[in-house]
């Protein structure tokens, strides 16, 4: 899922949740179809429901939703087709304190389903928060991995920032 949530604003829920991947119902014998919209409408709701996400409407175009809804279909739109790891780039980003929570809360119900669930985010609290491993990259290469439950917040900056012990390794003091 993308920072930017590749969403169509001015599409509903549930084409947004079947573009591209449109359920067609055949009219005539030969005729390439007509998109069913009552099948996609039915799906959606089910999926919704399972995933305990609120929307107003299924049928509310995505430009009136919420940021942390819209964060709710986009990573619904993920998932609804059999995805085994999801790729969740900055999912918390500028959302309020409640669109965060909810947005966490369906991380970690995507979790508990047995999916796997990459987040990228600067966010340590919202990673303490849903995550159960940290691997902090560092130009590009892996520097540390750290268990969530067994480490702190600050062990996980001095890896970012190279710190040690409240020392810059050298790496660090000359990219400045």
């Amino acid at each position: 899922m993308y920072q930017d949530l590749a969403l169509c604003e001015n599409l509903d829920v549930v084409a947004n949740l079947y573009l591209g991947r449109e359920r067609l119902r055949r009219v005539v014998p030969g005729v390439l179809g007509v998109i069913d919209e009552v099948a996609m409408e039915r799906k959606s709701t089910e999926f919704v429901k399972e995933l305990h996400v609120t929307i107003p409407s299924l049928r509310s175009r995505v430009s009136t939703l919420s940021g942390g809804q819209r964060q709710s279909v986009a990573v619904a739109r993920a998932v609804m087709w059999n995805s085994k790891v999801v790729l969740l780039d900055e999912p918390t980003a500028a959302l309020g304190v409640e669109q965060t929570r909810q947005v966490k809360d369906l991380i970690v119900r995507l979790r508990e389903k047995g999916l796997g669930i990459v987040v990228i985010s600067h966010n340590l609290v919202d990673v303490f928060d849903v995550s159960d491993r940290i691997i902090v990259l560092r130009l590009g290469r892996r520097v540390a991995t750290f268990d969530t439950h067994g480490s702190n917040p600050e062990q996980v900056v001095a890896a970012i920032t190279g710190a040690e012990h409240g020392h810059l390794d050298s790496e660090t003091r000359s990219s400045g």
